[in-house]
């Protein structure tokens, strides 16, 4: 071993010496430590990857960027993987990608969209972006996926395409989808965004659509801090996101980058009306951003990648344990329930306030919240009612009446891997304490 590298192995040791003694899980105070929702869950694997990143200096993606993409694809088993700044960034791009004038038949401007009304903001706003039309349809209590005894009912001559999350983690029927999107020849983007490792009979959930997407928020399955990601089996989709990606540049040649690119014509490219050559990395084919993750990012992300199988398990036994303790609850609290062929890699346990309960919503949240037990309502609850989304172009289904019932009951609380048994015995412990008030 050479002196650079004998130092960087002693940067590294102290790096794992730092985590140890400054980030390791600390003990679990009752009354003292608050039981977060979710949160990053890390150790020294992911600072030492990240600093030896950092000690490389490609601070733009790179190899490790590239290594991610391979590794990420391999857990999903998707030929194509376009890393993003974010999960938001990848609904955009998975959306945008689909105007494409590349495609043979791209969505366009009037094109209409079906999508929940009980939706996160990112999960409709590309389509918004995009000058797409919105068609809200209600969702249902339960599952609070979206209501797919409304898909026909939601069809017109513009209807182009779908797009959903699997709420929370737990996937929407698609058997039904499937049939609807098949028989109707539809586009569907599939919002992954909390439902990494989510199974429908025995497939994940992201594989079934044309393009799909998913964050790596710390929030969620597995995190870079911030970042996400689409994917897809298409090579020619793929090949769209990263130009829409990457500032719109049609150039393809990756991360490594010969002096005439991988593709060999990087100088052989014409514009018309100006003569000579073209240098191929600064031909936009695209109206792009720039939206891409940092190696630091991917590196750190690697790391979590080993750690995804075990997380996936962990979530899914603490939702079971939650759910059994909290189900004497039912009266006063609608538990979550699944399709039988769903295999859900549960992001939290979402919980709705019945309507002749003795109490309203934000009074059980606001007590959980004093008692440091962390909730989140269920998104945006009917995007409709949100200010931001009063003079949008949109048409809707029905009344959306159970989409304003998820925005008044709905809440959830956390299942993540960081949720050791000391604290969820003591969320279990705070429910009852409220009930026994009543």
């Amino acid at each position: 071993m050479n002196e650079t590298e004998q130092l960087r192995q002693s940067i590294l040791a102290q790096v794992a010496e730092y985590y140890r003694q400054v980030h390791q899980a600390q003990p679990f105070k009752e009354g003292e430590s608050a039981v977060h929702y979710s949160g990053r869950v890390f150790d020294e694997r992911e600072m030492q990857n990240m600093v030896g990143a950092v000690l490389d200096f490609w601070l733009t993606a790179g190899p490790e960027a590239e290594k991610f993409e391979q590794e990420f694809g391999r857990f999903l088993g998707v030929r194509e993987v376009v890393p993003v700044n974010s999960g938001s960034s990848a609904n955009l791009v998975a959306m945008t990608t689909m105007t494409s004038k590349k495609l043979k038949d791209p969505l366009g401007p009037g094109d209409e969209v079906i999508v929940p009304a009980s939706s996160f903001p990112t999960t409709v706003n590309p389509i918004l972006q995009n000058r797409l039309v919105p068609v809200f349809i209600d969702s249902c209590l339960g599952d609070f996926n979206l209501d797919v005894s409304q898909l026909e009912e939601a069809l017109s001559p513009k209807t182009r395409a779908i797009t959903f999350a699997h709420t929370l983690g737990n996937p929407a029927d698609m058997d039904t989808i499937m049939a609807f999107v098949k028989e109707h020849n539809l586009i569907l983007i599939e919002d992954t965004c909390d439902a990494l490792g989510t199974k429908w009979d025995g497939k994940f959930v992201g594989t079934f659509g044309k393009m799909s997407t998913v964050s790596f928020y710390p929030a969620h399955h597995i995190t870079l801090g911030e970042g996400g990601a689409v994917f897809t089996n298409s090579p020619k989709l793929a090949k769209i996101a990263r130009a829409v990606r990457d500032w719109g540049r049609d150039c393809w040649c990756g991360y490594d980058n010969p002096v005439n690119g991988k593709c060999g014509i990087r100088f052989d490219r014409e514009i018309p009306g100006i003569r000579g050559f073209y240098d191929h990395r600064y031909y936009y084919s695209e109206i792009g951003y720039n939206l891409k993750i940092t190696d630091p990012q991917a590196a750190m992300g690697l790391a979590q990648l080993e750690k995804l199988p075990h997380f996936i398990e962990r979530r899914k036994e603490n939702f079971a344990y939650l759910y059994e303790h909290l189900a004497q609850y039912s009266d006063y609290l609608m538990l979550p329930t699944w399709h039988a062929k769903a295999d859900p890699s549960w992001f939290a346990l979402p919980l709705f306030v019945r309507e002749d309960a003795p109490f309203l919503r934000h009074e059980l949240t606001r007590f959980l919240e004093e008692n440091k037990v962390q909730t989140r309502l269920i998104f945006a609850g009917n995007i409709l009612r949100q200010p931001a989304y009063q003079d949008i172009e949109y048409r809707v289904v029905g009344d959306l009446a159970v989409s304003d019932q998820i925005m008044e009951g709905g809440f959830f609380i956390g299942v993540y891997p960081g949720l050791d048994k000391a604290r969820l015995d003591y969320i279990i412990e705070q429910f009852g304490k409220f009930f026994q008030s009543l």
